[in-house]
This record gives C-alpha cells, structure tokens and sequence, in this order.
C-alpha cells in the first residue's frame, strides 16, 4: 500500500487530544514507509495532519474543489495540491490515490465521505480498509449507532465489520496491514437483472 487517505475536519475541536492524536496518525503512517492523501486544506485536523506527515519528510498529496480552495485555505506546501472541479471529483481522486480510508475527528463532512467509501466497500465497489481512530472517545456514539444499525435490522454484522475502529496509530496501522476483504453476498443476484 503506497498511500492512506485521511478524512478529518477543517476545524480543530476543542480537545487538544485531537490534534494531537491527528498529528500521531501521520507521523505512524510516515514511519511506515507510506504517503498521506487527504482534503487539501492548512487548518484544523487537516492541516495538524498534513504538517506532522511533511515534518517527518512524508509524501502528501492534497485533493481539494476550487470552491473550497480560499475557505479551506489550500496548504501551499504538500508534495501536490490537486485542485479539482467538484467534491464529487475530490472523492474519488482520494480513493483512486489511497489503499485505506481513516477517519478522524470531524463533522459533517467527515462523515460524509466516511460512509461513502463504507458504501463503496458494503457494495463491493473497492475491497479497501475503512477505520475510524477513536481519539478521545470522539467517535464512542458513532461506534454505537453503527452497532444498532446491526440490532435494528437495518445492516448485516459482515457490513458493519467493515469498519474498523482503534484509539492507537499504530494498532490501526497493523490492523489495515492485515486487512483482507470479506466476501460479501451479491445485492442483486444475475436472474434479478
């Protein structure tokens, strides 16, 4: 795996936890031979991750939509600012670029493109690893939401298997490392189509 793209928020929160533990992800991802791809931006969780890949002499590789190049103010340092039409178009460069998905603390759209490449992989579309680090207890009641969609009916524990979840880097890390895509029952079967 050449690249893991990080999802974090432009803002940094209010637990300095946070940041720190964005700029510990990016180190251990650095320390493991490997580049960053990520949002683009030079603020918040983004930018921690960014500086910390870059201080550490890693690869970064920024993707982010011309309408959000002044509000997230684009890091004029990284190995490459890709600078795209659409955030539609910003998804799917990161996944074309990355061979894991990490979360970190962040908000809307943080979650967004979360579970969009958590859909990809439900629906068989990548077979890459989705994990969320849980700094701080940030993501406990996300953890928890995603268990009842299991109790309620509404996911398959093999769907909700696909995301993984650590507190440690480098746990995380290995965890992706060891990483092998479930086989995965087909949605619409060949005498549906």
């Amino acid at each position: 795996m050449k690249r893991i793209c990080l999802f974090c928020g432009s803002s940094s929160g209010r637990d300095p936890a946070c940041l720190e533990g964005a700029r510990s992800m990016a180190r251990a991802i650095v320390g493991r031979g490997m580049g960053i791809v990520y949002g683009g931006g030079n603020v918040g969780m983004m930018g921690a991750a960014a500086d910390a890949a870059l201080d550490a002499g890693g690869e970064v590789i920024g993707v982010i939509p011309e309408s959000l190049l002044a509000l997230e103010v684009g890091h004029a340092g990284l190995t490459e600012l890709r600078v795209v039409a659409t955030m539609h178009e910003r998804k799917r460069m990161m996944a074309d670029l990355s061979g894991a998905f990490i979360a970190m603390p962040g908000g809307f759209g943080t979650m967004e493109e979360l579970f969009e490449v958590l859909t990809w992989a439900q629906l068989g579309i990548h077979g890459k690893p989705c994990a969320l680090l849980n700094i701080a207890g940030y993501y406990d009641r996300l953890i928890a939401l995603c268990d009842s969609f299991v109790e309620e009916g509404f996911s398959k524990p093999e769907h909700r298997a696909l995301l993984m979840t650590e507190t440690d880097p480098e746990t995380l890390l290995d965890r992706i490392a060891a990483y092998t895509p479930p086989p995965l029952a087909r949605w619409i079967t060949d005498d549906e189509t």
